[in-house]
């Protein structure tokens, strides 16, 4: 049983251009910038899409981040091929395949085109800023 103490707040990501890419969300998915701020010495940027907030900060002084693992296809599956998170998801709620060309007129790139998932539903992957691979699965 989940503990019910325990409600799930944010993602957040490290980015090597923070306003860019938390404009990237605003304009590909229709996201909030809740707030615009400076902490511990870098940008950190606000954003809310679906319900959720993404966090999308600078490099903090002393910090040198490495890139991350483009997503890689295998036989049955694709992944980044490292630990750590490898993706987050959203369930769309209407036609996959209308917004999934909406998202490719504004240059948006799919590591994982459309294609149906293991459950029988249309599924894909965006390519967003930053490495970060967000899942769309019709709902």
């Amino acid at each position: 049983m989940s503990n019910p103490a325990l409600k799930f707040d944010h993602i957040h990501i490290i980015s090597e251009t923070p306003k860019e890419s938390a404009d990237w969300y605003v304009n590909v998915f229709g996201a909030t910038i809740t707030a615009d701020t400076m902490t511990r010495g870098a940008p950190q940027i606000f954003v809310e899409l679906a319900g959720a907030i993404i966090i999308i900060r600078g490099k903090r002084p002393g910090e040198d981040p490495v890139p991350a693992r483009p997503v890689q296809q295998y036989e049955d599956h694709s992944s980044h091929n490292a630990y750590g998170t490898d993706h987050f998801g959203f369930l769309y709620d209407g036609d996959l395949t209308a917004f999934c060309e909406e998202l490719k007129a504004k240059g948006v790139t799919f590591p994982v085109a459309l294609k149906k998932g293991a459950n029988g539903s249309l599924l894909c992957y965006v390519a967003a800023p930053d490495g970060v691979s967000i899942e769309l699965m019709q709902c």
